[in-house]
């Protein structure tokens, strides 16, 4: 009987010693599941905030995208706009005479001047192997010729539109070199043809200074 109360004192001994054991360790395995519980809630925080970021990016690479294509788009239409631009810029200037003096008629019948020395011809819309204009486009166009004379001998001509006079300009023998312009604004529809004829019975007369001159641009496209 001694010895079973002997060997149940031990067991209660061990018992109460484990239990102590267990009972000190215990406030350290709290702060052990505290640190996880705030690292866990920590580590779904940024995977949250990650989350969030990326579709933020994505978000912003779209709209990055978007404003490519949208540049790209202006600057296609600004190259259309050039094209377009380029083929509405029209305007020539050109004296009868390229070198030498030289006076033209008179003749017995109206005669188109063919203006040979050219200063400018934007467009290419000028021919100086007919002397005639010939529009590009429906638009609004300027003209204006000037002519001088030499001699005293009268001076004169006129604007034709395709086969209509318009305007004329001319000056009698007033003086031994008598000069006078005009000038005058069309709508012209695309392939009009716009010249100047010598009058009839009069001359026009040219040298290297350039004294006979005709000139045209668009003004605007209609």
């Amino acid at each position: 009987m001694m010895k079973v109360l002997v060997v149940l004192m031990l067991v209660c001994s061990v018992y109460a010693n484990e239990i102590k054991t267990l009972s000190d360790q215990q406030p350290c395995l709290q702060d052990v599941h505290a640190a996880l519980r705030e690292i866990t809630a920590s580590l779904a925080k940024q995977e949250v905030e990650m989350k969030y970021l990326q579709a933020e990016n994505k978000e912003q690479a779209a709209k990055l995208d978007q404003q490519e294509d949208q540049l790209q788009d202006q600057q296609t239409e600004v190259e259309k706009l050039k094209k377009q631009l380029q083929g509405k810029q029209v305007a020539f200037s050109a004296s009868l005479l390229a070198t030498g003096g030289q006076t033209i008629g008179p003749f017995s019948a109206h005669t188109p001047l063919v203006y040979k020395h050219i200063v400018t011809n934007i467009g290419n819309a000028y021919s100086p192997v007919t002397g005639a204009f010939t529009a590009p486009l429906k638009g609004a166009y300027h003209f204006e010729w000037h002519i001088y004379g030499y001699g005293g001998t009268s001076i004169g001509a006129v604007l034709v539109k395709n086969s209509e006079h318009i305007f004329i300009a001319s000056e009698g023998q007033s003086s031994r070199n008598p000069s006078t312009s005009q000038g005058v604004s069309l709508l012209l529809e695309a392939g009009d043809v716009v010249f100047v004829r010598l009058w009839s019975g009069h001359i026009v007369y040219d040298n290297q200074n350039h004294v006979t001159t005709f000139s045209g641009h668009m003004l605007f496209t209609m």
